[in-house]
């Protein structure tokens, strides 16, 4: 019998000074069975992010044909692409031939960058791209299945916390 998705509740409080926006977010999410806590965060961390009413997950992980996170137009157009780790230039090309704008999140420090160096000069060619690193240590303690979190983002530094513990999140685009 297969192992089934953990279903988190998550109230999200964000407060982006970057973009002005602030808003509560009510969310349930799937957490995949293969998918550890520092992953589920790192979706949670790309979703406060770009937050926007009409973002959402997407079957994630179980489908090769959807990112983690996207943003349609009122018309069903894909405003944004949300993508985590690293994908291969074939996804990419896609995801930027699909989406106004395509995000790719990566997370961990060696194997990103190793990654950003292999493929540096092929991303160049897409103008809707952008890479950030998320540097995140700890914050896989955060999650459980009932979540309150607040979040401030400032000058690309985000700080997460909850009734226990604070976090310094870091986003850091790949130039």
């Amino acid at each position: 019998m297969a192992i089934s998705s953990t279903i988190n509740k998550v109230s999200l409080n964000i407060s982006n000074m970057d973009t002005h926006y602030y808003a509560n977010h009510e969310l349930t999410v799937a957490q995949h069975p293969s998918e550890n806590n520092f992953r589920f965060m790192i979706r949670l961390i790309a979703f406060m992010a770009n937050a926007d009413e009409r973002l959402t997950f997407t079957k994630g992980l179980s489908t090769d044909d959807e990112p983690e996170l996207w943003q349609k137009s009122l018309t069903n157009e894909i405003e944004l692409w949300v993508d985590l780790g690293q994908p291969d230039e074939k996804r990419i090309r896609k995801a930027c031939g699909r989406a106004k704008q395509v995000i790719i999140y990566t997370y961990h420090e060696g194997k990103a960058s190793v990654w950003w160096q292999q493929h540096r000069e092929k991303m160049a060619r897409f103008k809707n791209l952008k890479i950030v690193h998320i540097t995140a240590i700890g914050v896989e303690a955060m999650t459980k299945r009932t979540m309150v979190l607040q979040c401030s983002i400032q000058d690309g530094e985000m700080y997460l916390s909850d009734d226990e513990l604070n976090q310094l999140v870091l986003l850091q685009p790949y130039e």
